[in-house]
């Protein structure tokens, strides 16, 4: 399999902060604890002095959950050693429906290959996924997305009346029965009857969004030591109290340094992940069944339906601290109470909010670990890359957008003989617009700049001209809309990078697990490149 690199800055959409963050790290160190790469994840090390205790104590919730996941020998071997002292290089996603986005199974073969990395090198480390199985936003989860020849294939499972509660809760239902076979159907290749297999043993109507994704991931990684970490545990919930208990109780001054963080991040050119107010917590609670924010009001606080002292609130983690949980900022702070990590792998969005996250860490457990960039791919099909060289095409012209896309496929439809005319006339015009340039020149040297700029609005006018007559061509053959669907659905859908929308698994069936050894071999660790890999 063929493999090109290219650098985030030839990415769509991506933000100032993460650019200078991997190119740049020095301009934005002050938002930081430590740098992207092995010093930062040494000095992380260095800071962690977990009691023997609760490592104990963690493991063992994760042994339970790992073997109800499906967790194989490996797996177990990495539990073993992170209960005896192995450090731990996290990353973790939102339980989506079929396993989501793309991009978490890059994150996890990242933390995979950073902590085999580092244990080669000898610092002993395992990698653990956290599932976002406390987040409540059930839109960004209850979907996904195939990619297929005639288009994009989507799946939508409806759970209604769930709004609002967290989604590691909620249980897929029967509908889900339908949904398996149909994607189940959809898959071709050597591998489609192992993958569909996953499918169906995964998603039954009795798992929910966070244990079938989890069983699914257990599947693809089988092997490879991966630990999967469900924090809607209760037991977790109470070994994480405290930090949760400290984020309540010291809500003022978090809140107001979190603010000033904010203006800083703006004041340096770039922009605040998470937007916060002085009136805020980081910590959201359990009321009715929902999850909603607790907000400082009167000299206590309210959640929901819910208002009381502050004492009150404070009894109620210590008491039940499972109907508490974290917001975006403080949630990596919870993880790392529970987990030894040296090492985080985010992708752009993560890393953003680290730049705020960095003074709750300080604040609260006075450590933190490097964060370094997950692995990203897009991956090109046999048949989308005949495509790509029939009409003389990059990728990045794909990410260009679609007006200039179907410009540039344009221009490659004109018949033969018309096309070569059109390409000896554009010769003929440069060669003759190059032959006045000496003479004019002579005459009076201020006539070139005007040459210039007739003759770029004279190339400009001759190929909009062959842009019409390819798109003429194009229209009467209606094949040039079927072979741009055909290329955009697969490497720039829903006008977004591919690993950001379609799953991974109709990949997986049509390549075999062998694929994720492909992945492998094309990680550079800290790079943040973007790969694009020709199936």
């Amino acid at each position: 399999m063929e493999c090109h690199c290219i650098s985030p800055t030839e990415l769509p959409h991506q933000t100032l902060l993460y650019s200078t963050y991997l190119n740049n790290f020095s301009r934005v160190s002050e938002f930081y604890l430590h740098s992207p790469d092995l010093n930062g994840i040494s000095l992380a090390a260095k800071e962690i002095h977990l009691e023997k205790s609760a490592r104990h104590d963690v493991v063992e919730v994760l042994r339970k959950q790992n073997a109800a996941f499906g967790g194989d020998s490996e797996t177990n071997r990495n539990l073993d050693r992170l209960e005896n002292g192995a450090f731990a290089v996290v990353t973790g996603q939102q339980v989506g429906l079929l396993g989501g986005p793309a991009f978490s199974v890059y994150k996890a073969l990242t933390a995979i290959r950073l902590a085999n990395e580092l244990t080669a090198k000898g610092t002993n480390a395992v990698p653990v996924f956290w599932l976002a199985t406390e987040d409540h936003d059930l839109a960004e989860v209850n979907h996904c997305f195939f990619g297929a020849r005639t288009g994009l294939e989507r799946f939508d499972l409806s759970n209604p009346g769930a709004e609002g509660r967290r989604v590691g809760e909620i249980t897929l239902g029967e509908s889900m029965r339908e949904i398996a076979s149909r994607a189940s159907a959809m898959l071709e290749g050597a591998a489609a009857e192992d993958v569909a297999k996953w499918i169906t043993e995964s998603y039954r109507p009795e798992e929910t969004f966070g244990t079938s994704f989890a069983k699914l991931m257990t599947r693809i990684f089988a092997g490879r030591g991966l630990i999967f970490l469900d924090p809607l545990s209760p037991e977790l919930h109470r070994l994480s109290a405290q930090t949760m208990l400290r984020a309540l109780k010291e809500h003022e001054s978090l809140a107001k340094e979190l603010v000033e963080r904010s203006v800083a991040l703006e004041r340096a050119g770039f922009h605040a992940q998470v937007k916060v107010t002085e009136n805020s917590t980081l910590v959201f609670r359990i009321v009715d069944g929902l999850r909603v924010p607790v907000r400082p009001r009167n000299g206590g606080y309210v959640a929901g339906a819910i208002q009381e002292s502050f004492e009150d609130t404070w009894k109620a983690v210590e008491n039940h601290p499972e109907q508490f949980s974290a917001n975006a900022l403080l949630r990596p702070v919870i993880q790392d109470t529970l987990l030894p990590s040296i090492a985080y792998i985010g992708g752009p969005a993560e890393i953003a909010y680290h730049a705020q996250t960095s003074l709750i860490y300080k604040r609260l457990l006075g450590r933190a670990p490097a964060i370094l960039p997950r692995a990203a791919f897009t991956l090109v099909t046999a048949h989308v890359a005949t495509l790509l060289k029939k009409y003389k095409l990059d990728v990045r012209d794909v990410f260009a957008g679609r007006q200039k896309l179907r410009a540039k496929m344009e221009s490659q439809v004109l018949p033969r003989e018309l096309a070569e005319r059109f390409a000896e006339g554009e010769r003929n015009l440069t060669s003759l617009l190059r032959e006045l340039r000496e003479p004019l020149a002579k005459l009076d040297q201020t006539l070139t700049g005007a040459l210039d700029t007739a003759a770029e609005k004279m190339l400009h006018q001759f190929n909009s001209v062959r842009a019409k007559a390819g798109r003429a061509e194009g229209f009467r053959t209606g094949v040039l809309d079927s072979h741009e669907r055909e290329i955009t659905s697969l490497l720039f859908p829903n006008d977004e990078l591919q690993e950001r929308s379609l799953s991974v698994l109709p990949f997986l069936a049509a390549n075999g697990v062998e694929l994720l050894d492909q992945f492998d071999r094309n990680i550079k660790i800290g790079a943040g490149e973007h790969c694009i890999l020709y199936l």
